[in-house]
């Protein structure tokens, strides 16, 4: 389930959580039941921070175009399909780096074309941003076409930004380095002014998504493994299982040291 856009500044509102019936894991040891519950994905799905997209296969969910201008914008559109460049208020000293939303005009959905290398572009609304063969940008249309089909194509200079490519084989670009009045699909090579960071939520960076779930992973205790396995663990032991975690055969480590510890008990 998607959840509601947070921006800087709105007050979190505390919510009595109920775990999942898939994130418990129940072992039976004998006439023993030890119950464990395991969330490995909350972390990750309560992280409402904006980060920088740095390959074609991060820019996904709810992103922002930060826009290479010499006031800090990005692109926006309204209710009514109109696409335009808009402030940006929260950036830490004019750094793009650190630009995050305030307003849900100027976020949009990342999702990738099916079968393809393709990205499209959902505005607040509900339709995509397209672009036709002139170079007018515009969010009119409910359904995907190839107008609404673009490529991020990450920057060789700088990481973290991207020229982003039409259908027609041009670029979104801004159109006045100085002062901005406007965004086109027009340019016909890459330059600065195509140069576009893509900031996103780290809830769907892949690789951020990855290592929070492999950290949460990780947190078990010495105490609680002993109690799984039902005797006192070597430190080598306890470090095996951490790690089977994370690989995912933990359950076949939990049945090698069970054995292991019933061997040691009759030998």
């Amino acid at each position: 389930m998607v959840k509601p856009l947070a921006f800087k500044g709105d007050k979190k509102s505390k919510k009595r959580k109920t775990p999942h019936p898939d994130s418990s894991l129940t072992v039976e040891d004998g006439d023993r039941r030890v119950l464990t519950i395991q969330n490995t994905t909350a972390e990750a799905e309560e992280d409402d921070s904006w980060v920088t997209a740095e390959a074609a296969t991060d820019v996904i969910g709810p992103i922002l175009f930060a826009l290479p201008s010499a006031k800090p914008t990005c692109i926006a559109c309204d209710a009514n399909g109109s696409v335009f460049t808009s402030e940006l208020e929260n950036i830490v000293e004019g750094e793009l780096a650190t630009a995050e939303p305030h307003d849900v005009q100027q976020v949009w959905i990342a999702s990738r074309v099916a079968g393809t290398d393709k990205t499209s572009f959902k505005g607040h609304h509900g339709r995509y941003l397209s672009c036709d063969k002139i170079g007018v940008l515009s969010a009119t249309r409910e359904a995907i076409s190839p107008e609404e089909s673009f490529i991020c194509i990450p920057s060789s200079e700088t990481t973290g930004t991207f020229s982003v490519r039409t259908v027609w084989e041009k670029f979104l670009t801004i159109v006045d380095e100085i002062e901005v009045s406007g965004i086109r699909g027009d340019a016909e090579s890459v330059s600065f002014n195509t140069n576009l960071r893509i900031r996103m939520q780290a809830r769907f960076k892949p690789r951020l998504k990855a290592n929070k779930e492999s950290k949460t992973k990780e947190k078990i205790s010495r105490r609680e493994l002993e109690e799984i396995v039902g005797r006192r663990l070597e430190e080598d032991e306890v470090k095996r299982l951490k790690k089977a975690r994370v690989q995912g055969d933990y359950h076949e480590a939990i049945l090698d040291v069970r054995v292991k510890g019933k061997h040691d008990k009759y030998s």
